[in-house]
């Protein structure tokens, strides 16, 4: 006979990695909310108000605001796969892991895909990218803004400019970034970027925000085509239509729109979530909560010096919502993480290729970008980093981050 387990029941976790993150306790509640139809005048009307919440989140008119079913990854798919073309000329910057990623996806949607690079804890000058623009003459740049792989925030803010002198497509990567660094997509000349609710937005994963600009979406109708059994006459029947049938976001904006055309069913309790990470950031006030990060990361990269801990990088272009700190030489990394959680229900996180080993990346994101929980860590992260035989002030990281709170209350 089978035996059944019960029900879910998690630990009590404090999630002060790169991500995810503990989600804000409003945006859980808003999860359990009874389900309703998917053209229930309800579900219609959430939708729109989450579009036009996710407007202010991301500074922008754009109408094409709106969330892909999935992760932060299938709106970064989606948004590429539905504005490159096969044979297209695509530019990536990569800076960390993730400016890979973006490549790996461009590549498999079949573009034409060109590279540059900077070491890893660097970031790119906009001559550099104009450069690289010149010489590849790309349809599309895509660039990540945060990558939390190497915890560098790319300056977008000129980037635009280069882009529409060119007539190059701007897309960005926001997944780690936005709501708790400035970002501005109409006052930076964004035609397409993509986020995901489990970082600074302080959710789950499993909902990809994304705004559109007009160019952008005259390519995406450029390449329409309405899926059989349900195309109507007069719909769209591009011949490079876009080849993923979930992403084509054509068909999304279209199940989105007055024609609310089906498409797929709206994950309702995703769109919940993501509504209420959005409302908690215009109801607290984007640039509090941007703020709030940036305190909450002073504060940590306080702490960690205090420890005595080396910062990883380039740190005037840190992201505000995480630090990665080097590892000390006789501290087994993944140990001393693992009875950071056992001990301390406390996550950290590390990293991925060449800094995988020997940076923690130590996060302050969404609900967790605030004092207690930065003190709470610092001071369990000083326990373990005793425990395992590093030589550390003692309370040194609590009281260098108490000082930044202090210091913003005067």
């Amino acid at each position: 006979m089978t035996t059944v387990p019960g029900p879910i029941d998690p630990p009590p976790r404090l999630l002060m990695g790169p991500g995810p993150i503990s989600a804000y306790p409003s945006v859980l509640r808003a999860m359990s909310a009874p389900l309703v139809g998917q053209y229930d005048p309800f579900m219609t009307a959430a939708m729109a108000e989450t579009q036009e919440l996710y407007r202010g989140v991301w500074a922008t008119r754009n109408d094409a605001t709106l969330l892909v079913d999935g992760t932060s990854r299938a709106g970064i798919e989606a948004a590429l796969v539905s504005l490159v073309r096969p044979g297209d000329r695509v530019l990536v910057p990569v800076f960390g892991r993730f400016g890979h990623l973006l490549a790996e996806i461009a590549e498999r949607a079949l573009a034409d895909v060109h590279t540059i690079e900077v070491e890893w804890g660097q970031v790119f000058p906009v001559s550099a990218i104009e450069a690289a623009i010149e010489r590849v003459r790309p349809s599309l740049l895509a660039l990540v803004q945060g990558d939390t792989s190497t915890t560098m925030n790319q300056p977008l803010d000129e980037i635009g400019a280069v882009c529409a002198k060119h007539g190059v497509l701007f897309y960005s990567d926001a997944t780690a970034s936005l709501g708790g660094n400035d970002f501005e997509a109409d006052a930076w000349g964004l035609d397409a970027a993509t986020a995901g609710l489990q970082k600074c937005l302080g959710g789950p994963s499993g909902s990809a925000p994304i705004t559109l600009s007009e160019r952008a979406v005259e390519v995406i109708r450029s390449r329409g085509r309405v899926e059989a059994g349900i195309r109507e006459e007069g719909d769209p029947a591009a011949s490079d239509f876009v080849r993923s049938n979930y992403f084509d976001l054509g068909m999304i904006l279209d199940y989105w729109g007055p024609r609310r055309l089906n498409h797929h069913t709206e994950a309702t309790s995703m769109l919940y979530a993501a509504r209420e990470c959005a409302r908690l950031v215009l109801q607290e006030g984007r640039d509090q909560v941007i703020a709030r990060h940036r305190l909450a990361g002073a504060a940590m990269l306080s702490g960690v010096r205090g420890l005595g801990l080396e910062v990883f990088g380039d740190v005037a272009h840190k992201m505000s919502n995480v630090v990665a700190v080097e590892i000390p030489d006789a501290v087994p990394g993944d140990a001393a993480r693992a009875a950071l959680l056992d001990d301390f229900g406390i996550e950290i996180g590390t990293s991925f290729g060449p800094l995988h080993g020997r940076v923690w990346r130590i996060g302050t994101m969404g609900y967790n970008a605030r004092e207690d929980a930065v003190l709470t860590t610092l001071a369990g992260l000083e326990a373990v980093l005793r425990r395992f035989g590093a030589p550390v002030a003692a309370g040194g990281g609590v009281e260098a981050a108490s000082d930044v709170y202090r210091g913003a209350r005067e």
